[in-house]
């Protein structure tokens, strides 16, 4: 009896595991093509960001920029987050190219219309 029950509980944790790659891919493929390789900006902005620039870029901590009043292009902003400005400190060797852009149109939503 014993080993039934180990056997059905290993057989549980396969299934579980194995289920678990599948539904990625299914949600990857859901998305279209070339989804998956798209960095979330906000979750990125919420990691490396929120911390002096606030949940909603006013904050201000450290001497951050207000990205509420940023006038900046999407250019001017990926530049300055590459590398760095004032007291900023420079991403470009703890991003990649993508997810510093996502960063970039993430905080354009900030702008106060």
């Amino acid at each position: 009896m014993k080993q039934w029950f180990i056997f059905l509980a290993m057989a549980g944790f396969v299934l579980a595991c194995g289920n678990s790659g599948s539904e990625g891919q299914l949600a990857a493929s859901a998305g279209g093509p070339g989804m998956a390789d798209k960095p979330d900006g906000q979750k990125l902005y919420k990691q490396y960001c929120v911390t002096c620039h606030g949940l909603y870029g006013d904050m201000g901590g450290g001497g951050a920029f207000n990205l509420q009043e940023s006038q900046l292009s999407l250019e001017e902003r990926i530049m300055v987050i590459t590398k760095g400005r004032n007291a900023m400190t420079p991403f470009e060797t703890l991003l990649k190219k993508k997810e510093i852009k996502a960063v970039a149109e993430y905080i354009v939503t900030f702008r106060e219309e």
